[in-house]
């Protein structure tokens, strides 16, 4: 049995030992589990990306599928923050590279992905400021003009945030720092980063990590022409809060609440804004695959929405009548979603 061999093997027990940890917000077993394999000598990069992140991945599938319920979820989320902490702490590695700033975008609540991409440059040599979740860019930009980092990498872990995260990549960019992307807002294959006129995604911690060792990264960071933005976008942006209003009355009308109907307004109305706000990102990057993944994603996650299937027909029905007067190119974009719906 090779050596290969052999640590997948203790990297596989030590995920197994983690969700099981993890699925009882046991934080002692977690730190023991995990620290135990730094002891028996497993890479702490190892530990991370593939005990730690497969842990946190796995967490998000068992709340999709409806199999862990939000509060087990948070309680387990906020183990692996702790774990990572510990193992952060137990990694001493010489700083003999440049400053990478590490930030979520504004209203961005996951910062566990991009925690570990911290600790994996760290890890690296590098010396990271890790600013957490939800930083504005009006409290970023003043940061990076202070401290002149080498790099900025930025997080969005929704597509519906795509449009935030131009506006976040160009203000660093005016500020002369490269910036670096990631998280699955920008895609599988990172093709929203692309169409944001971003060359510097990274799909991973690794692979961050790995772009940054690269001679000519810098050159690949340099900013984009700007880009124009579509009408179809502004109009949608413009009428959100009447297109809410609309669907949300038309939800009410087609589907009555009964009396024990534990249906909250306030709950469909943001899946309905989320709805709209997915729209208006899949219209930015004009990509209507990005508005169908959305929609395949709420059809598939029971236990994420409140809106069913038959809601979500609804309001694209709404959207689609309200916006067929304004400036093309919305509908095409809801009719994917539509076609999504069909095989449901």
């Amino acid at each position: 049995m090779t050596d290969t061999v052999r640590m997948t093997d203790v990297l596989a027990a030590g995920r197994a030992e983690l969700m099981t940890a993890l699925a009882e917000a046991d934080e002692h077993a977690a730190l023991d589990q995990v620290l135990g394999l730094l002891d028996a000598g497993v890479p702490a990069e190892g530990v991370l990306l593939e005990v730690v992140a497969a842990a946190q991945a796995e967490i998000g599938r068992l709340w999709q599928a409806d199999r862990w319920g939000v509060a087990q979820e948070h309680a387990a989320t906020a183990v692996v923050e702790h774990v990572i902490a510990a193992l952060g702490a137990r990694v001493t590695t010489a700083t003999t590279r440049g400053h990478v700033v590490v930030a979520c975008l504004e209203g961005e609540r996951h910062a566990v992905p991009p925690r570990i991409v911290a600790e994996v440059l760290r890890g690296r040599g590098w010396q990271v400021t890790f600013l957490g979740a939800g930083v504005p860019i009006a409290h970023l930009v003043p940061y990076l003009r202070e401290k002149v980092p080498d790099a900025v990498a930025l997080s969005c872990t929704l597509a519906r945030d795509l449009p935030r995260a131009d506006q976040a990549v160009a203000a660093c960019r005016d500020t002369g720092t490269p910036v670096l992307v990631g998280g699955r807002g920008f895609g599988e294959d990172g093709r929203w980063a692309r169409a944001l006129g971003v060359d510097t995604w990274a799909p991973d911690a690794a692979a961050a990590a790995d772009l940054l060792d690269r001679p000519g990264w810098r050159r690949a960071a340099r900013p984009a022409p700007p880009r124009p933005v579509a009408p179809a976008y502004t109009a949608l942006l413009t009428r959100r809060a009447e297109l809410v209003d609309a669907a949300v009355a038309a939800l009410d009308e087609r589907f009555p609440p009964a009396r024990d109907d534990e249906r909250q307004p306030d709950e469909v109305r943001e899946e309905v804004g989320e709805l709209v706000d997915f729209l208006g990102a899949s219209v930015y990057v004009d990509d209507p695959e990005l508005f169908g993944g959305f929609v395949s994603w709420t059809a598939a996650a029971p236990a994420a929405r409140r809106l069913p299937p038959a809601g979500t027909r609804v309001v694209i029905e709404v959207l689609a009548r309200a916006l067929r007067a304004d400036p093309p190119g919305v509908l095409r974009h809801l009719d994917c979603g539509r076609q999504v719906l069909a095989t449901r």
